[in-house]
């Protein structure tokens, strides 16, 4: 319908295509993204996208904990020898009602060896240093200011690339 929507959207099209020309398909990272908020999960995801990941989105890490299979109802079972659930890599939001991804975060470490080596990325709109070492020293990743930027996603591919080779 509108002219300004649509060349927007093949401009999307485009830089996707770019990027999937490479052809290791089993090189695409499945993230799973982690924020209570709408905007800045559709934000994360898209990012993502144009950085060709394969992406799931979970509203809280409640939600995450269950994709994941540690979900309190003990099915983790199933869900782990269903295999397509691999994630290469988590993203999380640091304060979420519920359970911050700090939490999150020390859930993933410590309850569960599957999952103990994939990494967690931590993101936050605020920047306090104390909050940032707290999750490092925690085993995240990295920590990521929020709002995301493209060049953020980029750069924290490369490095799990190279982490993983």
């Amino acid at each position: 319908m509108n002219s300004s929507g649509d060349s927007c959207s093949s401009l999307m099209e485009v830089a996707f295509d770019h990027h999937h020309h490479h052809g290791h398909d089993d090189e695409e990272l499945h993230v799973l993204a982690v924020d209570d908020n709408l905007i800045d999960r559709k934000l994360v995801e898209r990012l993502l996208k144009i950085s060709s990941c394969k992406v799931t989105t979970a509203e809280n890490a409640l939600r995450a904990l269950e994709y994941l299979g540690l979900g309190d109802q003990n099915q983790h079972i199933d869900a782990l020898t269903n295999n397509d659930l691999k994630v290469n890599l988590i993203i999380t939001d640091y304060c979420m009602p519920g359970m911050t991804g700090f939490e999150l975060l020390k859930k993933v470490k410590q309850e569960s060896s599957n999952l103990k080596e994939v990494p967690v990325v931590i993101m936050s709109s605020e920047n306090i240093p104390t909050r940032i070492n707290k999750c490092l020293a925690s085993g995240a990743q990295m920590f990521m200011q929020k709002p995301l930027k493209l060049s953020d996603v980029e750069k924290l591919k490369c490095h799990l690339m190279n982490c993983r080779s």
